[in-house]
């Protein structure tokens, strides 16, 4: 059976759709995925199963009419049975033709797309996406969730009982050779290596971090990423005049992530209170970072906390109804706590490693797959 799935997005940077393709050719599926790029420099586009096409985004119509056309082609074309919009940009175009084909639908709601902190304050925006999404999701047959809060906001929200939970987990992968950022760098064994990963974006805690570092001694921050963001905090570097401690890699490709991730000894996860879409927030890195070993310092919102807590895998800290001086103060703290009990971060790391057992891809599609397969088979 055909499964193409839909993304505005580069699906080989992206650890859901990798997983999820992986998984869904393992059980017999033959899977295309369509994909874009607008972000990497001197991109060739990849045509195949896995499609990446380029379009530009220096004028936002041209780049909404280059999706648009290429998408619709595509789907007009297709001649699979089961249709995946893997955000709401793809949900219209896949919803209108899948069902006027008659096929099966599944949506991706990786984000509550019209609460999204860039969104904050433009209500005709946040009004729009949200008639959009309202519309199409009651159309579709299964509605793909990050967690659990997520799925309980969207069917209260927008009146559905269709979901299913599918976490943003990374493999199951025990022993992975670290990357060597102490030789490549030139940091010394003595000091401690903090890691922001994801999207550089509003909200994120990205600030704050870097602020907190130019009052710690003896760290470095690696991130690993990149957005809009990433001109402002590197001048934000400057000025604290840390830029010799603060590492820009940007973004990693997917397969070598893990690598990459396990080099730290301890990772951030500072997300920030400003929309709903972050308030529910639980994201890929989290889990990244359990699975690598990596203890997490992460913000006290209710999704991270559950598993932080549940696992025991590092430390919540309060950045909330706090002036900024006092939220740098708490990241401080907890940076300077750990450093300072060798036994509670080596506690924090055999956590992570236990629940990775638990926390991994495998088994997550293994409990998501009853649920989501009853719907691939209508």
């Amino acid at each position: 059976m055909q499964i193409d799935i839909y993304f505005l997005g580069n699906a080989f940077k992206d650890s859901r759709i990798t997983n999820l393709t992986n998984s869904l050719k393992a059980d017999g599926y033959s899977v295309n995925v369509i994909s874009f790029d607008w972000f990497t420099e001197n991109f060739t586009e990849i045509i195949g199963d896995i499609s990446v096409y380029k379009i530009s985004k220096k004028s936002s119509i041209v780049f909404y009419l280059h999706f648009s056309l290429i998408t619709l082609k595509r789907l007009i074309h297709s001649n699979s049975q089961i249709f995946f919009a893997e955000d709401v940009y793809t949900l219209p175009f896949v919803t209108f033709i899948a069902k006027l084909k008659g096929k099966v639908v599944l949506y991706n709601s990786r984000e509550f797309y019209a609460f999204l902190g860039g969104l904050t304050g433009k209500l005709l925006l946040q009004k729009t996406i949200t008639a959009i999404e309202r519309f199409f999701i009651k159309k579709t047959d299964l509605v793909l969730t990050t967690g659990d809060m997520d799925s309980e906001f969207l069917e209260k929200f927008y009146n559905i009982n269709n979901t299913c939970v599918i976490r943003n987990i990374p493999l199951k992968k025990q022993g992975v050779e670290k990357h060597d950022f102490r030789n490549e760098l030139g940091i010394s064994k003595d000091q401690i290596i903090l890691l922001y990963q994801g999207v550089l974006l509003k909200g994120r805690g990205t600030k704050l971090i870097l602020k907190a570092l130019a009052k710690l001694k003896n760290c470095v921050l690696i991130v690993l990423g990149d957005g809009v963001l990433r001109p402002e905090l590197t001048e934000l570097a400057k000025s604290l005049n840390i830029t010799n401690r603060v590492f820009f890699y940007g973004t990693i490709e997917h397969k070598f992530l893990d690598k990459y991730t396990a080099g730290a000894d301890i990772g951030f996860s500072l997300i920030e209170n400003i929309s709903v879409s972050y308030y529910y927030a639980l994201p890929n890195k989290l889990f990244e970072y359990i699975n690598a070993q990596v203890p997490i310092i992460s913000s006290n919102l209710p999704q991270m906390k559950k598993i932080i807590e549940d696992y025991n895998v590092g430390k919540v800290i309060e950045i909330e109804n706090m002036t900024e001086d006092e939220k740098i103060n708490n990241i401080v703290k907890s940076v300077e706590n750990l450093i300072s009990s060798p036994e509670e971060l080596k506690r924090y790391k055999d956590n992570c490693l236990a629940a990775s057992l638990v926390l991994n891809w495998e088994e997550e599609y293994k409990r998501a797959k009853p649920k989501l397969f009853s719907n691939l088979t209508k």
